[in-house]
């Protein structure tokens, strides 16, 4: 029975801080990759069915932003802006029908189902990837076989009525649409929706959660087929790019270990055909003009050591590559983690003097503080009481209609 092949459809979001590695990765502005699968003189093949030109993804924003076309309004510095989706089909479904042409013409129709949910006003980049090699496919196959897969930077944008509020000079218009924007909002753009699982359970989901079923609804319809729809539940639908890439590390760890394993066992079975090099130079017999006889029990021997010898030249070639992916993905995580330490250093030197003076004048230092804080503390309630109004005036005109 031949392995089926799943859909994937999973977002994860991004800060306009944190956006900057996912663009390197997504847009091959790195000089090298942690991910040793990556195939650089393949890079020209990667497709881009819209980009920001020049700009940088935040740039574009900005631009964004600035013209009038969405709205950062009320959110906070390090919220979550950018959403990235990433759309996949596991490499062997884009193999048996036709690999890069397949696929282009697969994911050019993924990126219309795309604009469906974001609108293309609001996608920054969406770029298909065709240089990322499937080393176990490879092997499987005997010739390069790539992971072909689409990234999508994208704006979760709602719209949203900000209406007239008491300080309007006319009282007619308090509690009426003073404008509409186009908000930018992750939380908003993909509320909770109630769903059924297998057994009749119902819970809230994320409606992106819910994404999987309309994308390969989407593809089915468009005539694409001979896969199924991934696995409710399934890790690799929820998972960061980062933590799939680390599952997926793990299991083909596993299948090394395995691999060495079953070897040890085989080598064990049939170690009789080893032989020392002294053994092997004085098999057979030279004659006068140089030709070697042996016997037919010599020559099944060495042509045994010879096809154990291309195995084991094969094995080892490609552990040495698991391993040097492993440990360039270790070095990136280390040079994460001393980022993250270099910010807390720079943290607690910022916060040393505030917590040494607390020690002393604690009575002091929070009057100093409340002074600060309390203008800020005041205007986050209005914008509260703001909202609640809002919704409170909507939904009486939703009653009365």
């Amino acid at each position: 029975m031949s392995k089926k092949n799943f859909t994937v459809a999973r977002i994860v979001t991004h800060t306009q801080a944190s956006i900057g590695k996912c663009e390197r990765h997504n847009e091959r502005k790195n000089e090298s990759y942690g991910n040793m699968n990556v195939d650089l003189e393949r890079t020209p093949m990667n497709i881009h069915f819209r980009d920001c030109g020049r700009a940088t993804y935040n740039e574009t924003l900005d631009k964004l932003v600035s013209d009038g076309t969405v709205s950062l309004r009320g959110l906070k510095k390090d919220a979550k802006v950018y959403d990235e989706m990433i759309l996949d089909v596991n490499s062997n479904y884009f193999e048996k029908h036709g690999g890069y042409e397949f696929a282009k013409r697969f994911y050019e129709e993924a990126y219309r189902f795309v604009v469906k949910v974001y609108g293309e006003d609001h996608i920054l980049s969406a770029v298909m990837h065709a240089d990322e090699i499937n080393l176990a496919l490879t092997e499987k196959y005997g010739h390069p076989v790539y992971h072909y897969h689409i990234h999508i930077v994208a704006l979760p944008v709602v719209e949203k009525q900000v209406l007239w509020t008491k300080r309007c000079k006319d009282p007619a218009l308090v509690g009426t649409v003073k404008e509409v924007i186009h908000q930018v909002s992750h939380s908003k753009k993909w509320k909770s929706q109630q769903v059924m699982d297998e057994d009749g359970k119902t819970s809230l989901l994320p409606s992106y959660r819910i994404l999987q079923d309309e994308f390969f609804r989407h593809m089915q319809e468009a005539g694409f087929t001979d896969f199924v729809r991934g696995k409710r539940g399934s890790d690799a639908q929820h998972l960061s790019s980062l933590e799939y890439q680390i599952k997926q590390d793990a299991e083909r760890l596993k299948e090394i270990q395995r691999s060495i394993e079953e070897k040890a066992v085989q080598e064990k079975a049939t170690s009789k055909i080893h032989k020392t090099h002294l053994e092997i130079d004085h098999m057979g017999k030279r004659g006068i003009t140089g030709k070697v006889t042996i016997s037919k029990e010599d020559f099944e021997l060495l042509a045994e050591l010879a096809k154990e010898g291309i195995s084991g030249r094969g094995e080892i070639q490609r552990l040495k590559s698991d391993c040097s992916h492993l440990s360039m993905q270790n070095s990136d995580l280390q040079s994460d983690l001393k980022y993250k330490e270099k910010q807390l250093e720079t943290l607690v030197t910022r916060c040393s003097s505030y917590w040494q003076a607390s020690k002393f004048e604690p009575e002091k230092v929070k009057a100093f503080l409340d002074s600060i804080l309390e203008p800020l503390r005041r205007g986050e309630e209005k914008q509260a009481e703001t909202i609640l109004y809002q919704k409170r005036t909507v939904r009486t005109q939703e009653e009365k209609a």
